[in-house]
């Protein structure tokens, strides 16, 4: 990344404004604008996420606002109530009082006297859900978003149940909100009545695992801010961002296809960062790109930027299966809009183990009924090479060779290509099938095999089967009675080239991407009326955009760091042979470091473990743990969360604990042991 020094605006910050919201809470919020606002107003840009802006995010935060208010803007970077140096108590995502705080902000800063009562929002993750739902409720200042790595379906496409089935980032996810929701304020900022602050957070949090395993169907719960629910509610411009290895892929292409409002789409091959942070690789020059967007819909500027196609998208070649990349080759293609005039949805029938050609009948398959069904009863170890739902590329967590995979699915291969294939948009599988088991679930894997053999995957979907109709109202399955069902993979581009095999994988378990179902289910699928549809691209179609269409990656210099202890990162399956354990283990820990300016070191290591017993389907079971430290001078604080999660045929288990600790002493600890029932899950 280029650090640029020189911007079109001296700028000032100012690092603590109290901002008050309706209710008397105050909101901490960090400034950083113009000189010349004084006396000549600029829009304002906020950013609204829980991850501290004081230490957590300092370093990100001095790359990205400084470079924007440097072009003319007031950037705003507000702790979420309960977070950082924020009164109050984070509770849980996406709260109606998280988004009237959001709506009292923007209030706040169309009045102040260095704003010119325009105001943008923007954000990755959190803070794309944020902007994507507060420009829902439609507050008069909000002119324009910039949103990266989101959803608009808070259900079935978040961390939580991805075709009505459970993820284990639903375990993972809470388990780094139990830890950052419970992180004190600093004294330096809020005075002596940091203590009263830290223990009310500690005294009213609880995991949200909980919430979240009793509202195992779609219900009001997730409704409440899934803008997909109502999209006419979107009323201003969206520019909107993901990567191909992130697990928000699919949402981009589905507000280009449903929002009535001038909007941009760009997908990369990166997993859950910002595109001028990109991993894997190409970075793009993103923040150019933001304020170009900002100038035209917050300053009127006649830019050119609404020109050119809707989408932008990084069609990607094949490459060796690995679990981390620093650079995928391909290259950017653009489409007018959305669904595209340019892509034709290719049906290939499934035989025998077979891919079959478009328009191929089923040859001599027996008549309807006759034919024997192919059959799979997947083991446990199937998923342990599947990589993390959402890609952070740190530590490596990509899938890995599909082949050790593919020993327990049910596989159909195409012929080898005689000439490219590429793919964009969201593959489907519709299978014709019956389960020997009322709950079932079916994992639907695409991999691009090479001539050796090596089987890269491509996409994948899951698909609770009890959901199959309706994720709102869940069926039991009749054993043995035959169902259609749709599996919808992940939204990706990418091109399969010559001699390459298209490989589609089924299992009956993805464990620990994909909590399993309560007991191992055999299932059937019956040929000749079981399709894979492609989202094909056809080679000859224009690209309709340069081949580099964006600058070089550039912001602000960071705020200097020091690294006091060394960051690790492990990414380990362990099998032992004599009892059956099976074992995925997961660490992230950043180390210490110093942020200089303030004089804070400050800690995060996660530890994740996931854990089965041979084919044993209540033996699995998940556990997260957090340790959180901040130390200044006299000042030392820990917060360690533990979190783990566990099912029987009728229950899910959750054991929790939560401490805090001031220097070796601990003061505070709570103890959680509570069930909740399955709900055909």
């Amino acid at each position: 990344m280029r650090h640029v020094t020189q911007l079109p605006y001296a700028t000032k910050e100012e690092e603590h404004v109290v901002i008050p919201v309706s209710d008397g809470v105050e909101l901490s919020a960090r400034i950083w604008r113009p000189t010349s606002s004084d006396s000549e107003p600029v829009p304002a840009v906020l950013e609204y996420i829980p991850y501290r802006k004081r230490d957590l995010t300092a370093v990100r935060d001095s790359m990205h606002h400084p470079y924007i208010a440097g072009h003319g803007y007031a950037c705003v970077r507000v702790d979420l109530r309960g977070t950082g140096d924020s009164e109050g108590v984070l509770r849980d995502e996406y709260l109606e009082v998280e988004q009237t705080d959001a709506e009292d902000i923007l209030a706040w800063l169309a009045q102040q006297p260095w704003c010119d009562g325009n105001t943008g929002m923007m954000g990755i993750s959190w803070g794309a859900f944020a902007a994507l739902q507060v420009a829902a409720r439609r507050p008069p200042s909000l002119r324009a978003i910039v949103i990266a790595s989101f959803t608009d379906d808070r259900h079935s496409d978040d961390m939580h149940y991805m075709g009505g089935a459970l993820l284990s980032d639903n375990l993972a996810e809470a388990g780094t909100m139990f830890a950052y929701g419970t992180c004190p304020p600093d004294p330096a900022v809020v005075g002596d009545r940091w203590r009263d602050m830290w223990h009310e957070r500690l005294e009213h949090t609880r995991p949200w695992v909980l919430e979240w395993l009793r509202h195992q169907r779609r219900d009001d719960y997730w409704r409440h801010a899934s803008v997909c629910e109502d999209y006419e509610a979107i009323q201003c411009p969206v520019l909107a961002s993901s990567g191909w290895a992130d697990g928000y892929s699919n949402a981009v292409t589905r507000l280009l296809g449903n929002l009535d409002v001038p909007r941009k789409g760009l997908i990369g091959p990166w997993s859950h960062k910002f595109p001028h942070l990109g991993e894997p690789g190409p970075a793009i020059g993103y923040l150019q790109e933001v304020v170009r967007w900002w100038d035209h819909w917050l300053k009127g500027a006649d830019n050119g930027v609404m020109d050119g196609p809707m989408l932008q998208t990084w069609m990607q070649e094949s490459v060796p299966p690995s679990t981390s990349y620093e650079e995928r080759p391909g290259r950017w293609v653009g489409e007018p809009g959305w669904p595209s005039p340019h892509i034709e949805p290719v049906a290939h029938p499934l035989t025998r183990h077979r891919i079959e050609p478009p328009g191929t009948a089923a040859g001599d398959v027996p008549a309807d009924g006759e034919a024997e069904p192919m059959t799979v009863q997947s083991p446990l170890s199937v998923g342990q090479f599947a990589g993390k739902w959402a890609s952070y590329n740190a530590p490596p967590d990509l899938p890995y060779d599909q082949r050790e995979e593919d020993g327990g699915s049910l596989v159909f291969d195409s012929d080898p290509l005689t000439e490219p294939l590429e793919i964009l948009g969201s593959p489907t599988v519709e299978l014709d099938l019956s389960v020997s088991e009322p709950v079932a679930m079916v994992a639907a894997r695409l991999s691009d095999v090479s001539p050796d053999g090596r089987a890269t995957r491509v996409s994948y979907g899951l698909l609770n089967l009890t959901r199959r109709d309706s994720t709102e109202s869940p069926e039991e399955l009749v054993p043995g009675r035959r169902y259609r069902a749709t599996v919808h993979l992940n939204g990706v581009a990418q091109a399969f080239p010559p001699g390459h095999r298209v490989r589609l994988s089924l299992s009956t378990s993805y464990w620990p991407l994909a909590w399993p179902p309560p007991k191992p289910a055999l299932l059937s699928v019956y040929e000749g009326s079981s399709t894979l549809t492609l989202p094909v691209r056809p080679t000859e179609e224009p690209d309709e955009m340069p081949r580099s269409p964006f600058g070089e990656p550039e912001g602000t210099p960071p705020v200097a760091s020091t690294r006091l202890t060394p960051p690790e990162q492990r990414w380990e399956v362990k099998r032992d042979l004599v009892d059956y354990r099976a074992e995925l283990e997961i660490v992230k820990d950043r180390g210490m470091v110093r942020i200089e300016d303030i004089g804070l070191d400050v800690g995060c290591r996660a530890h994740e473990r996931y854990t089965a017993v041979a084919d044993d389907f209540t033996s699995v079971g998940g556990e997260t743990t957090w340790t959180m430290r901040f130390r200044r001078d006299d000042w030392d604080v820990r917060v360690v969360t533990h979190t783990r999660l566990s099912s029987d045929e009728t229950d899910f288990h959750v054991h929790a604990t939560l401490d805090g600790y001031e220097g070796d002493t601990r003061v505070f600890s709570r103890t959680w042991n509570e069930s909740v029932p399955r709900d055909l899950l």
